[in-house]
């Protein structure tokens, strides 16, 4: 008979069993300890002391991305899905567009093999429905986002190829060689001399760092890179037949770069390879303060008291780009003259007396302080009435025209007669 609290012998035999055979299996397999042989969650990356795992890292990461390419659509596997989206496409035509119904696609999906598969989910069919009556999807729209797909996970690829480490971020030499090697697929930059190249590739490669590493880390995330227009604009000069409107806003095009190493150039007046404060105070129209430059040269990395062409470029992509938030901050950071992380009434004063000077220079009746700082607390409206820091300046929407006035006489000029200069400007257009 069982009594409750006495152990079963049966009940025994098994746990002794269980015992004997894990003790069994763990002599078979070696393993002395479960606690101590579980699985790593973390590998250690091999130092530069381990020569020979970096070696099977890095071979390892190249045959993994190689495979991964394999399995993007080659053009005549794209044109191949192409012809059958039309072979399979669902009448009637909407607004001169075929579609394709939910049947349709699916048919498609198996006609087309296995490396199209990814593209034909539930999902992505039901992000692309409009306002088709029948639930269908445009054949157009669709093989656009396929493209993209493509695009993307080549790209992809393609960057990390110069992750050497595979932390998913590429160092700024890391950038510059992917720039450098890709510069002869494209046409847009045949006329480039290779004397230029080391030039072109700083230029390019400064407008990623200065608006993706605003903190200075000195890397960037390959998934930053790929969301940001920037590259597109780059990848842009692949097509041979390009607009001179389009050449001269894209940053990264042949005449554009060459503008702006011609304009360093210009104001390095010995030729020295280095700006001095003299040197950039002739940039632009040539009306920035001393006091501004000032605090140019101060917060910058400057070479005895010089600034490099790296240097430069910030300075012009700023210049050039004052109402993005990156540009702000640059900017904000050299108005900030007691590194208070904010601006108040002395802090705009400082540099207004810059601008008061200049207009009694040329001539002018220098404008009250009290009437522009109220109206600068009135554009920027901060959320404290007595100081303005980098967010009020980045969320009120005018800190390009607060920062212009304060550092630059004509762009002050330009404010003040805003309201004759509309009028001028729209009688213009008219004729």
């Amino acid at each position: 008979m069982y009594f409750p609290g006495q152990k079963s012998e049966v009940g025994d035999s098994k746990e002794e069993e269980m015992e004997m055979f894990d003790q069994l299996y763990r002599e078979w397999k070696g393993v002395k300890n479960n606690c101590k042989y579980l699985p790593s969650l973390y590998t250690k990356l091999p130092t530069t002391d381990e020569p020979l795992l970096l070696k099977l890292r890095e071979d390892s990461r190249t045959n993994f991305l190689q495979r991964r390419s394999q399995e993007i659509l080659e053009n005549d596997e794209l044109q191949k899905l192409w012809f059958l989206l039309d072979k399979h496409h669902t009448p009637p035509v909407l607004d001169g567009e075929q579609m394709i119904s939910y049947e349709d696609f699916l048919l498609v999906s198996e006609k087309a093999g296995a490396k199209c598969k990814s593209f034909f989910n539930p999902s992505v069919f039901c992000k692309l429905v409009q306002t088709d009556p029948y639930g269908r999807i445009s054949i157009m729209q669709f093989f656009n986002y396929i493209m993209r797909k493509v695009w993307l996970h080549q790209t992809r690829i393609g960057l990390a190829l110069y992750d050497v480490a595979g932390h998913g971020y590429l160092r700024e030499s890391d950038l510059e060689n992917y720039i450098l090697e890709l510069i002869p697929t494209l046409p847009q930059l045949n006329g480039l001399e290779k004397s230029f190249y080391s030039f072109y590739v700083c230029t390019a490669a400064r407008k990623f760092f200065f608006f993706l590493d605003p903190i200075k880390t000195g890397k960037i995330k390959i998934v930053d890179i790929l969301t940001c227009s920037f590259l597109d604009d780059f990848l842009e000069l692949r097509d041979e037949e390009l607009s001179k409107e389009f050449q001269e806003s894209n940053w990264f095009s042949a005449p554009s770069a060459l503008r702006v190493y011609g304009q360093y150039l210009n104001l390095d007046k010995d030729r020295n390879g280095m700006l001095s404060k003299e040197e950039l105070a002739r940039y632009g129209t040539g009306t920035l303060t001393d006091v501004f430059l000032d605090r140019v040269f101060q917060e910058c990395l400057t070479y005895e008291g010089e600034m490099d062409y790296k240097a430069y470029l910030d300075f012009v992509l700023t210049m050039e780009n004052k109402r993005e938030s990156q540009s702000l901050r640059y900017l904000f950071r050299i108005l900030d003259i007691n590194s208070a992380s904010s601006l108040n009434v002395f802090s705009l004063n400082y540099f207004f007396r810059a601008i008061q000077e200049k207009m009694k220079l040329h001539g002018q009746e220098p404008v009250l302080f009290q009437d522009v700082n109220d109206e600068i607390f009135d554009m920027v409206k901060p959320a404290d009435p007595l100081k303005i820091t980098l967010e009020d300046l980045i969320n009120c929407g005018k800190g390009d025209t607060v920062v212009s006035i304060l550092i630059d006489l004509n762009d002050f000029w330009t404010y003040e007669n805003r309201e004759y200069l509309v009028p001028e400007i729209s009688d213009e257009t008219d004729i």
